[in-house]
């Protein structure tokens, strides 16, 4: 078989599980199986097949049973599990992806401790680099390039484990309990679960990153929850089939501050899908208009600050440019991303060959970039230190910013570093400003934006993109998702997402979600009816739109 019709014979059986045809999806699930070799799947397969039988014989025999809904759909989960299992082991047979190629040789990873020796090592990073500084600095390289490894071996092999064992999961909460493991740390774990997740659903991982959303700090909790509306995203149908994390997911969502949170991820999600267009806007619109104006000379351009050039300015307000410049400030304002474009280049360091360095939040003390001495003085504050504290750029471009600057020729980084920094003695304004940076780092909406701005690069500019599933591509209606749906309609934010909708020219979903706040909330409010009338005389509902 070749990958095309394993992956087709998959989507046959996941179509039929989808329409509860459990019948027929055991048939084709058990010819699946006889491609492979793997008896415990086939002895899985078979211990459902005699569950299904005996409930037909009950049900046959008129014989009533409580029960038989919860283990109906108990079923199907086990029979949808044993489907994403086959496809996975036939898959690492053949496959040339990089996830089956570590999964079929793990062997080319460095000695692989399970997790919990993985969390030890991290957890010790803080005392070795202590000691190393008593020491003079000795062995200091040998410790860095451990925990480098540790990091590449955790994100590797929490990627390519398609399922927890009951073990794996105890380990992976001592994880995140841990008061010792270094935040960048665990916030790459959460990345690696949530990638993990993406080529395959597993129960026990929706748990942890549930259990991850209660992690008091928003560099975690933030991440857990971006994973978590993209595994709900990807498998709508597979929630219903487990009573446990549907009963866990409805209890967030009974809590106002979660429905809060969602909505502001689902329109991060969305803004970052206009990323294109707003790059388009750059490449066609902005940079041409500046480049093109034939009476701009040099000495123009040389002049006093304070002694504007006339012919300049009625340029720059005849082309339109001033409102272009405005548009995008506002843009990046709103959180939108302005900076894939310029950094879009800046990809291709040895950096960004490992995969986990896509995912791993800017660490100033980063073995090949602490040289530049991002570090903060209480009183020396720099534009560089600044610029690298500051929400702006997401951590792949601090990183991409960093090692642009370690290409340079010693002599001109030093002179580009001495004018970016400028170094005096802080004001109690600079000091303030710096404090502001750090608060605003911590907050939810800068972490998540962040966050799904690197997603963003990963899944554009990773080497082998190809190889993954792109979820900017997909049409993401979230309130369309059972899962997600009562978050993101609820009362106080409905209207605010459909506004998003209706301003971006998403004209239809704007139109379903103003009927359904009027259904469910506003029906006297005039303003819904005349924005969801104009909308549908937009998509040509003429009808609908005489009637609203």
């Amino acid at each position: 078989m070749n990958e095309q019709s394993i992956q087709k014979q998959y989507n046959q059986i996941v179509s039929l599980l989808e329409d509860k045809r459990l019948k027929e999806a055991l048939v084709q699930l058990d010819a699946f199986l006889y491609n492979g070799n793997d008896w415990s799947l086939r002895n899985r397969l078979e211990q459902i097949q005699t569950s299904y039988q005996y409930m037909l014989q009950y049900m046959k025999l008129g014989m009533k049973d409580p029960e038989r809904q919860k283990l109906y759909r108990q079923l199907l989960a086990d029979t949808w599990e044993i489907a994403d299992q086959t496809r996975i082991a036939l898959l690492d047979e053949i496959s040339t992806h990089y996830y089956h190629s570590l999964r079929r040789n793990p062997n080319q990873l460095p000695k692989a401790y399970d997790l919990s020796g993985q969390q030890k090592i991290l957890e010790g990073f803080a005392d070795e680099m202590a000691v190393s500084q008593l020491a003079n600095y000795q062995g200091l390289d040998a410790i860095l390039r451990r925990h480098e490894e540790t990091h590449q071996v955790m994100f590797l092999t929490t990627w390519s484990n398609s399922s927890w064992t009951l073990e794996e999961f105890a380990q992976a909460e001592d994880m995140l309990r841990s008061e010792t493991l270094p935040t960048n740390d665990l916030c790459l774990f959460v990345s690696a679960v949530t990638l993990s997740l993406m080529e395959c659903f597993d129960e026990r991982k929706v748990n942890w990153l549930l259990d991850g959303l209660r992690h008091t700090n928003p560099q975690i909790n933030q991440r857990a929850l971006v994973g978590l509306v993209i595994t709900l995203h990807l498998y709508p149908s597979r929630i219903a089939l487990y009573p446990e994390l549907e009963a866990r997911i409805s209890l967030f969502r009974e809590d106002p501050n979660f429905s809060k949170q969602v909505n502001r991820i689902y329109i991060q999600l969305l803004r970052s899908q206009e990323t294109e267009k707003i790059d388009r806007k750059m490449r066609e619109e902005i940079i041409p208009e500046m480049m093109k104006n034939p009476k701009l000379n040099l000495e123009g351009l040389d002049e006093d600050a304070e002694d504007h050039n006339p012919e300049w300015e009625e340029w720059i307000d005849r082309s339109g440019i001033t409102d272009k410049l405005r548009e995008l400030g506002e843009l990046q304002m709103s959180g939108a991303d302005v900076y894939m474009s310029t950094f879009s280049q800046l990809k291709q360091f040895p950096f960004f060959r490992k995969i986990s360095h896509w995912f791993y939040p800017f660490d100033p003390q980063y073995q090949d970039i602490a040289k530049l001495s991002l570090g903060n003085d209480e009183q020396k504050i720099s534009l560089l230190n600044i610029l690298m504290n500051s929400d702006v750029f997401c951590n792949s471009d601090k990183y991409s910013f960093c090692f642009t600057m370690l290409q340079m020729p010693e002599s001109q980084r030093n002179l580009m570093q001495q004018q970016l920094n400028g170094q005096h003695e802080a004001s109690e304004e600079l000091k303030e400003r710096l404090k502001e940076m750090s608060q605003s780092k911590a907050r939810a909406e800068f972490v998540s934006r962040q966050y799904i701005h690197d997603l963003y690069r990963f899944f554009k500019l990773w080497s082998r993109r190809h190889e993954i599933h792109d979820i900017f591509e997909d049409t993401l209606d979230l309130w369309n998702k059972e899962a997600l749906s009562q978050a993101l309609l609820h009362k106080e934010y409905i209207n605010k997402l459909a506004d998003y909708l209706f301003t971006h020219d998403d004209l239809a979903e704007a139109g379903i979600l103003y009927d359904k706040s009027i259904e469910l909330y506003n029906r006297k409010n005039a303003e819904l009816w005349q924005k969801a009338g104009f909308i549908y005389q937009k998509i040509g509902s003429y009808k609908k739109a005489i009637d609203y």
